[in-house]
């Protein structure tokens, strides 16, 4: 089963249970996928495919951690626990990113492994982990690692 028809059986289970705050969310995720397949002129079939669609939640979450950082600066208490929940919900659907840990061992290795000396390099060290971890890594607490080693 693909992402976008978990997704969509997931709506349809929200909607029947009346789960208002699953349900809103998700038809803003539906409504973001048929927008980016017109955007994409995907008419022939139906669906997204899911390496697009992993790009599009991950927009959308990171859409939200920027929403949420107003809010917190702003006071908004119920704005950002909106927020939050959303970014739960969204979060559920996308493949379990690696802990900061399992990261940095990683970029270590792929360090050695490109021969990286300096920082004139790290574009050749991300790239490499770009192939290999671009669903489970965060490349912005990625790139923080890399800086720290290649100085």
């Amino acid at each position: 089963m693909s992402l976008q028809s978990n997704i969509e059986t997931k709506l349809s289970e929200a909607l029947k249970a009346q789960d208002k705050k699953i349900y809103s969310t998700l038809r803003l995720v539906i409504a973001a996928i048929k927008d980016t397949m017109i955007a994409k002129k995907i008419r022939d079939k139906n669906t997204l495919p899911d390496n697009d669609l992993i790009a599009l939640l991950k927009k959308m979450v990171k859409q939200r951690n920027d929403s949420c950082e107003a809010y917190k600066k702003a006071g908004r208490k119920e704005l950002l626990e909106n927020e939050m929940s959303e970014i739960a919900i969204i979060n559920a659907f996308l493949p379990k990113q690696l802990n900061e840990v399992e990261m940095k061992k990683i970029c270590l290795e792929k360090i050695k492994e490109v021969g990286a000396v300096s920082i004139k390099d790290m574009g050749k060290v991300i790239g490499s982990l770009k192939k290999e971890y671009s669903d489970v890594m965060d490349f912005s607490k990625v790139s923080q690692i890399i800086r720290e080693n290649l100085k």
